[in-house]
């Protein structure tokens, strides 16, 4: 076993990070990250690290190319001062929309990261709700992808206790996510036949399955722009939902996010802390925030005493 545990954290999302380190019970490691006059990122590690087990929180949300490069010069610091063993924490994995090619000259960004991380020194991924699954296997290290829907699904069920629900799917890749949920709730299930036209683009066309004078949930991975969310909305409304919630892991809130939710037939929104909320964001009475700390906190302490984590994915 490694003789301690330091955990360090970048500059995306502190609140997140001091949770953690609450949850567990040890003190958040001192790190400087800063700016040199040119915009290079600069890091210091002011604990000893040598021969620790070095966990680095760090979600690469936006700006994400900053975020990104603050974790790998973290790691590479981490390495070079002998850390035992470096555990990148990334509660929202930027890039990760970017899985496959989609056109004939097209990067596969995730990849790109996933290598990206493995060569700075990493040693091991743990992360939460990947966009997709599959991404685990561009990693040559382990990867544990962690699950908000036990969180979630609580707040769900306190938000909405005793009524007739049916969880939605905004699209044909999201039925396993949904049905995960639905099978938590005692709910029913549906799917909305989703067309994406481009990036950040898409019209919903029908639904499958029944919503007509039932509440109902839209979960996903994330909310971005809200346009899926919104646009799945409508159409439940038009198929005689009753009332209509919506439900997501990573709050990334981009452009008219918040303007459209405001506007839109949901009652309510909720997410959890993977994510720093912006301060329109934050001014948003739709939104309602779930903590993943304890969720992230136990599955390091499992990682850091060799054992199983398999608990924490049911």
């Amino acid at each position: 076993m490694y003789m301690e545990i330091r955990l360090f954290r970048g500059s995306a999302n502190p609140a997140l990070a001091e949770a953690i380190c609450a949850s567990l019970g040890v003190p958040l490691g001192r790190a400087r990250v800063g700016r040199f006059s040119d915009g290079e990122t600069q890091v210091e590690i002011d604990d000893n690290v040598r021969v620790r087990d070095v966990y680095l929180i760090q979600p690469t949300c936006s700006p994400a190319n900053d975020h990104l490069m603050e974790l790998l010069i973290l790691a590479d610091a981490c390495k070079r001062a002998s850390a035992g063993r470096v555990t990148a924490v990334m509660p929202y994995y930027g890039y990760a929309r970017q899985d496959r090619k989609v056109a004939p000259r097209a990067p596969i960004t995730a990849k790109l990261v996933a290598d990206l991380l493995t060569t700075a020194g990493i040693d091991r991924v743990l992360t939460m709700d990947l966009h997709a699954g599959q991404i685990q296997g561009f990693f040559d290290i382990p990867v544990d992808n962690l699950y908000a829907v036990g969180a979630v699904s609580a707040a769900i069920a306190t938000m909405l206790p005793g009524t007739e629900k049916v969880i939605v799917s905004p699209d044909a890749g999201g039925v396993e996510r949904a049905r995960g949920f639905a099978k938590r709730l005692g709910a029913g299930l549906a799917i909305i036949d989703k067309r994406r036209s481009g990036p950040n683009q898409s019209e919903a066309l029908h639904i499958i399955g029944d919503v007509r004078g039932r509440d109902v949930i839209i979960v996903d991975d994330m909310i971005d722009t809200a346009g899926t969310l919104t646009k799945a909305a409508a159409a439940l409304a038009d198929g005689g939902a009753r009332r209509i919630f919506a439900a997501a892991t990573h709050a990334v809130l981009s452009g008219p996010a918040v303007s459209r939710i405001n506007e839109s037939k949901i009652e309510g929104v909720v997410i959890t802390d993977t994510l720093p909320l912006n301060d329109v964001s934050r001014e948003c009475e739709k939104l309602h925030l779930v903590s993943v700390a304890q969720v992230f906190g136990e599955a390091i302490r499992s990682i850091h005493s060799n054992d199983s984590v398999s608990r924490l994915f049911r």
